[in-house]
């Protein structure tokens, strides 16, 4: 079973203290990036909260999403900063005997300047912020599994018809490899035959001929590679949990490379036909298995 690398999660938990929102989003990547945007307050759980994510998820570039709103009071506290307010207050008084000001300065005034008042976080229990966290967490990645394994489905049933495809078309070359050879023959036989005219032909000549042409067009090997990789690629599709992706894409390159050859050992149009079409499905192939974790 294959997994998309296109998925959607979110969760939430709503108590009388906060709200927390998570959302996954993510589309393909050669790694797995994660990018999350969350509250300054939070900042010190992003290793958790990776690691964690990394259970779930092997590659895709990923947008993490988290929320936090706090309905208690008591999350900060209002300090004075009285040495603050002493400078601010010296040097009004200096101001006023270089000037000959009158002294108006009053509390409600001086309060005002700033920092003089200012809100102080309390800190924070960092153990139970994760614990009400990770819950949320969780299911949000647990949902965002599974939208990708139901992607995935469809991936693995337009990946097994696409090999189904290429497979034939490696027949096809298969079943044409004798035909072009007795081509060969035959047409090397008329040659001979309009050259010598009424001389005897020498069988063993044309045959060594034809079995040299025949070695130098011959393609079983590549065949037999196509054969066996179509083959794994089936399996790894309907088998492999997890990672898949990487290991797909090196299958899918190798296949390229044998259709690479069989096409540059092709003297004959119909099979280098084939072999052009061989690649083209390849590529389609190589494309699809982009999306694939």
């Amino acid at each position: 079973m294959i997994k998309s690398m296109t998925g959607f999660g979110r969760a939430e938990v709503v108590t009388d203290e906060r709200k927390i929102t998570i959302e996954l989003k993510s589309v393909n990547h050669r790694y797995l990036d994660l990018s999350i945007k969350m509250p300054k307050k939070l900042s010190f759980l992003e290793g958790a909260i990776r690691n964690l994510m990394k259970t779930y998820i092997q590659r895709g570039k990923v947008d993490v999403y988290i929320t936090c709103e706090d309905y208690t009071m008591n999350n900060g506290a209002l300090k004075y900063n009285k040495e603050l307010a002493g400078e601010y207050l010296t040097y009004l008084r200096q101001i006023q005997q270089d000037f000959g000001l009158d002294f108006d300065i009053k509390v409600s005034t001086l309060s005002r300047y700033p920092e003089v008042f200012v809100m102080e976080e309390q800190s924070v229990d960092e153990e139970a912020l994760w614990n009400y966290l990770e819950p949320p967490l969780r299911e949000a990645c647990e949902k965002f599994v599974q939208t990708r394994i139901q992607e995935g489905r469809n991936l693995e049933k337009d990946l097994a018809e696409k090999l189904d495809g290429l497979e034939e078309k490696v027949l096809k070359v298969e079943e044409r490899a004798p035909e072009v050879v007795s081509a060969y023959r035959a047409k090397l036989e008329a040659k001979v035959a309009e050259l010598l005219e009424d001389t005897q032909i020498d069988e063993n000549r044309i045959a060594s001929e034809v079995i040299l042409y025949s070695d130098k067009i011959c393609n079983d090997e590549e065949t037999v590679r196509l054969h066996s990789h179509i083959k794994n690629m089936k399996k790894m599709i309907t088998t492999e949990k997890d990672g898949v992706g990487r290991k797909l894409d090196f299958m899918a390159q190798e296949m390229n490379r044998e259709a690479n050859t069989i096409l540059s050992k092709s003297n004959d149009l119909e099979t280098s036909d084939i072999a052009i079409d061989l690649k083209t499905e390849i590529e389609k192939i190589r494309e699809q298995i982009q999306n694939v974790e």
